[in-house]
């Protein structure tokens, strides 16, 4: 049966039909460290802790305190899962991606009754209470409080009225209050803050979790491939070849996603700032993508919330933070990004770029790259340096030829074994700013590291120097159908 995906519960039927690909839960779980802790057994894989492995999305029915709702996870954690849902070859899904943000469809507001807006609770109403009305989980028991971790923030810019989308670290702070982690340098909202808050005023926002797909993905692109300006939403339209359709907000002036199953309307509050563990005391917030907890913000932007609309039996969708999901949906986005700054200086040599899982999706990245030509030598790392500027959170560049898979780990590192000499085919690119979450780019772990956040960035050149290609041929074995032996 063909399903047409559009929103959560569309590709949550179509992936209902595909064995392997979902399972659902009646049994009641503790949101509270427990849901994330069976996940993380069934299907997370990504930088969690071992043991975990890849395997299908996971609905849990009975979620403790919280009658009526569902809670989904993992729905990107699969890169097979996500051709699925975005009806790809899993293998060239950067490709999609870069066409796609290249070719935007701009959202439109519809003037239909939006699904998302089924019911509706009023900050005013008695006994509101957003950490009752929303089964946010937490990862961990350290973690600082529940948190939405896949949130789609969307606001305006309160100067030139340019929309932007992008995905935070949000944490339920009180009945009313939401704290807003910032990376520093990497998002726009930040900008639209910025320039509310310098202003006297606060800045609305609408949070929509439970949407499509393409929309997850497509809100993980980074400068410079989306600038300051550029609407990820456009992207996601080009992807399902219609408009992505937005409702106005209740309580704000600002739009949201019409079909989300939650929507949290609120206000960036200005100069308004807490501490993100206030509720713990615990020192740290919640498991980011390199596979460590991260540490509690001392001072963090606050959202006072006015409403929450739900669709009727509204389905909560989260996601482990080191999980292989966020390896999907940072790391296709990063791959397009390669791909498009490589081909516009070095057209039809990169071959393919995988933001491979040991990195999360953001720290590392194999190039194939195919030498066709003596002059083609010393390219190869061109394009990794053209990497590096096409997605500046980038720390590591493997360069494989054309037959390396460079979807399979084991594949890259046999080249490295064979290909690879440190003394020569090491390139460090030193004092580079590249992403603060990662606890080696520290001055405490190398006095040279002049500030938290600054790397070395480095290329690992595996591909065989042109002239020595008839030397590196791999073993040709006979291309035969094993079916007609076995099934296997």
């Amino acid at each position: 049966m063909s399903v047409k995906v559009n929103d959560l519960r569309s590709a949550i039927e179509l992936l209902k039909g595909i064995p392997g690909q979902l399972v659902e839960t009646d049994v009641e779980v503790e949101p509270l460290a427990e849901l994330s802790g069976v996940y993380r057994h069934v299907g997370a894989g990504g930088t969690v802790m071992r043991p975990t492995k890849e395997g299908p999305a996971m609905i849990f029915n009975n979620v403790k305190g919280h009658p009526g709702a569902s809670v989904i996870i993992g729905l990107l954690a699969s890169r097979t899962r996500v051709g699925y849902l975005l009806d790809c070859d899993p293998k060239r899904l950067g490709f999609l991606l870069k066409d796609a943000v290249n070719a935007p469809i701009a959202p439109v507001v519809t003037d239909e009754p939006a699904p998302c807006q089924e019911v509706v609770y009023k900050a005013d109403d008695p006994d509101f209470d957003i950490r009752k009305l929303i089964p946010a989980p937490t990862n961990t028991e350290e973690d600082a409080g529940p948190y939405i971790t896949m949130g789609m923030c969307y606001a305006t810019d309160p100067e030139n009225g340019e929309k932007d989308i992008t995905i935070h670290r949000l944490c339920l702070q009180s009945k009313d209050e939401i704290s807003m982690y910032f990376v520093p340098g990497a998002r726009h909202l930040t900008v639209f803050r910025e320039k509310a808050e310098k202003a006297g005023k606060p800045l609305p926002i609408s949070i929509s979790i439970g949407v499509d797909p393409a929309i997850e993905i497509a809100v993980c692109f980074e400068p410079p491939t989306t600038p300051l300006g550029y609407n990820e939403l456009g992207c996601a339209g080009a992807l399902r070849g219609e408009p992505v359709k937005l409702a106005q907000c209740l309580t704000i002036d600002e739009q949201c996603i019409a079909n989300a199953e939650y929507v949290i309307e609120g206000e960036l509050l200005p100069d308004v700032r807490v501490r993100e563990d206030q509720n713990t005391d615990s020192g740290k917030a919640m498991p980011e993508f390199p596979g460590y907890t991260g540490g509690a913000q001392a001072a963090l932007p606050v959202i006072k919330v006015k409403a929450v609309t739900t669709r009727k039996n509204p389905i909560m969708q989260t996601v482990i933070g080191p999980s292989e999901e966020h390896v999907s949906m940072a790391g296709i986005p990063t791959e397009a990004s390669i791909l498009t700054m490589v081909e516009r200086a070095l057209p039809g040599k990169v071959q393919n770029v995988y933001a491979a899982s040991p990195g999360g999706g953001k720290y590392m990245a194999v190039i194939q790259f195919k030498k066709e030509i003596p002059s083609d030598e010393g390219r190869q790392r061109q394009a990794a340096l053209l990497a590096f500027s096409a997605f500046p959170e980038l720390k590591h560049v493997w360069l494989v030829d054309e037959d390396v898979d460079l979807f399979d780990i084991k594949d890259v590192i046999w080249a490295m074994n064979t290909r690879f000499q440190a003394d020569i085919d090491v390139v460090t690119i030193p004092g580079v700013r590249c992403h603060p979450l990662d606890p080696s780019n520290d001055p405490t772990c190398d006095p040279s590291i002049r500030d938290h956040g600054i790397a070395c960035k480095t290329i690992f050149d595996c591909t065989v120097p042109f002239d020595q290609k008839h030397r590196f041929q791999r073993s040709k074995f006979k291309d035969v159908d094993p079916t007609h032996w076995t099934e296997v």
